[in-house]
């Protein structure tokens, strides 16, 4: 009867010990694959939040194309490191230091990330870096209420009308400058063929930094 007995048991131990390694294999490899996924998403955060923002664009499908009236009304807007006059009755879009006014295709956007003050030499790779936007001459230094800052000039032209086919493209002046470790950069954006001289130029005058 012992006899019997015995081949059963080694035939259970050598079945449980198969069971065991087959239950802890999926375990082994599902784990470097979670590290590796985690990683990657960190990565991409980061370098996402250290750049400023990309080019303007416009879009074809928005009503118009037209001057800032010689009588729009001006009102200021106030973010958190920042005071600026925007149309009144321009879309809004985001909040705080982060901020975009448009109406016909002009377009206002303000932003302000961590860096340090921008140099005529930093802000043409920049710019010569954004995506789908073509720079014009070179960039200048100059002074905003005392604050030194970089102008610079780009274009970008809007993906075709779905019905049309018709493209839109804005001339984009940027202007950059820094303040207790805060870069600013201010983006004012007018179709080809638009005059928003005047304006915009009164603007990115109000422009006070806190």
């Amino acid at each position: 009867m012992l006899i019997r007995i015995a081949p059963l048991l080694l035939v259970c131990v050598f079945l449980v010990a198969c069971g065991s390694k087959k239950a802890q294999a999926p375990a082994t490899t599902s784990s470097p694959s979670t590290t590796a996924a985690a990683g990657t998403t960190t990565t991409t955060t980061t370098a996402a939040t250290a750049t400023g923002p990309g080019a303007l664009q416009a879009e074809v499908a928005a009503t118009g194309a037209g001057d800032i009236p010689d009588n729009q009304v001006f009102v200021v807007y106030s973010g958190k490191s920042f005071n600026m006059k925007f149309p009144e009755g321009w879309t809004q879009s985001g909040s705080g230091d982060n901020v975009t006014f448009r109406d016909k295709n002009n377009i206002v956007r303000i932003a302000i990330v961590p860096g340090s003050a921008p140099t005529v030499a930093s802000v043409k790779r920049e710019v010569a870096t954004l995506k789908g936007a073509t720079p014009t001459g070179s960039p200048t230094s100059l002074k905003l209420n005392g604050v030194p800052a970089v102008k610079a000039t780009y274009k970008t032209t809007s993906a075709p009308n779905a019905v049309t086919g018709k493209r839109l493209t804005l001339t984009v002046d940027r202007y950059e400058l820094a303040k207790n470790g805060k870069r600013v950069i201010v983006d004012l954006g007018s179709p080809v063929g638009v005059d928003n001289v005047d304006a915009y130029r009164m603007m990115i005058q109000s422009l006070r930094l806190k």
